[in-house]
């Protein structure tokens, strides 16, 4: 067994059990937003009283970065490096893979500091063939991360792209968050120009705004997850989880701050029109899911619903992703559209 050093195994611990409290913060805590909202609400589909189709002949498949998905579902990146991240992640790949669906897994900043909890993030066994998304903070790169560890996250999990997540306020609340975001573009901009795998750029909730989508595009990011502002509130977990009363304060404050999802879609798409987006950020069922397609997105995430059913069981999983599809087969029904792309016709979303 190799033993790390005492600085970086006291650095694992604390990174380990961080990972264990945003977990059970996330399924039991007050951490959802309650005044901003994704801004979903805000737009209607046009109701089709005939539609001229048949249900069982409508469509979910999609393509996204060159992988075929039997729906345009991402179960995004959510948790690892605990026995019980183990299980959780082992059950989402599973159901990934039996009805064809993208995966993320959480932050494998923790596997890097102590290798021996990476097979946590390791579902490839259970999902041979789904489009599989490794996980690191981009502000890492500042804190002594390169080429060469995201290659690693990357190479152990046989990820199909990298993950770059966004979170300079979670890392502001967060005690002992690493806060030095100074020249993190240029670095970026160098691994994605080294990485053989796609960098996909995700903010974890507060939202990307048009002027950064632009930025980020040109420094060859090939996809951006918007994870905008509605659902689970990071500064509401690091609050919760704050070991004192300044750290705690700052994430109450903060902790209906962000970018609308809604808004961060249409901003994203007119600002890049060509790139492959996703939407996350509050998305709880399939009609939050077709409105996010409607409005721009290629494909759209979900964490907290599945965290909540891979907590319960697999089939609790099998349960949620079989809803979901078919929500959003029912909106592409009452709408008159038989595949994904006809939700982005004219008239068929409307303002409410």
């Amino acid at each position: 067994m190799t033993l790390l050093p005492v600085a970086a195994e006291t650095q694992a611990y604390q990174t380990q059990t961080r990972k264990a409290d945003h977990l059970r913060i996330c399924l039991e805590g007050p951490v959802q937003c309650a005044q901003i909202t994704t801004g979903l609400e805000r737009y209607r589909f046009t109701h089709c009283c005939l539609p001229e189709l048949d249900y069982q002949d409508i469509d979910l498949a999609t393509t996204f970065l060159g992988h075929r998905l039997g729906a345009p579902l991402l179960i995004s990146s959510m948790t690892g490096g605990t026995a019980a991240a183990h299980q959780i992640n082992r059950r989402l790949a599973a159901v990934a893979q039996r009805y064809g669906l993208a995966m993320g897994v959480g932050s494998q900043r923790v596997g890097v500091e102590n290798p021996a909890v990476m097979e946590t993030f390791a579902v490839r066994a259970q999902a041979p063939d789904i489009l599989l998304l490794a996980n690191l903070g981009a502000v890492q790169l500042n804190y002594g991360y390169g080429l060469d560890q995201c290659r690693r996250v990357v190479e152990t999990l046989e990820a199909d792209a990298l993950i770059l997540h966004l979170n300079p306020l979670q890392e502001a609340v967060q005690t002992g968050g690493d806060t030095n975001f100074k020249g993190l573009l240029k670095k970026i901009e160098q691994l994605c120009a080294g990485l053989p795998v796609p960098v996909i750029a995700k903010e974890v909730g507060n939202g990307i705004s048009a002027p950064m989508v632009q930025r980020l595009v040109e420094a060859g990011i090939s996809a951006v997850d918007v994870a905008g502002a509605g659902g689970t509130s990071w500064a509401r977990v690091e609050s919760e989880r704050a070991v004192d009363a300044h750290q705690r304060r700052l994430g109450q404050t903060f902790g209906e701050w962000g970018l609308p999802t809604a808004d961060c879609i249409v901003q994203a798409r007119q600002a890049a029109p060509a790139l492959p987006l996703i939407a996350s950020g509050g998305l709880r069922h399939g009609l939050d899911v077709a409105k996010t397609l409607a409005l721009g997105a290629d494909l759209a995430g979900l964490a907290m619903p599945f965290l909540r059913a891979a907590s319960e069981s697999e089939e609790a999983v099998v349960a949620l992703a079989e809803v979901l599809m078919a929500e959003l087969r029912t909106v592409l029904f009452c709408t008159g559209q038989s595949h994904l792309p006809g939700l982005r016709q004219e008239g068929v979303l409307e303002r409410a």
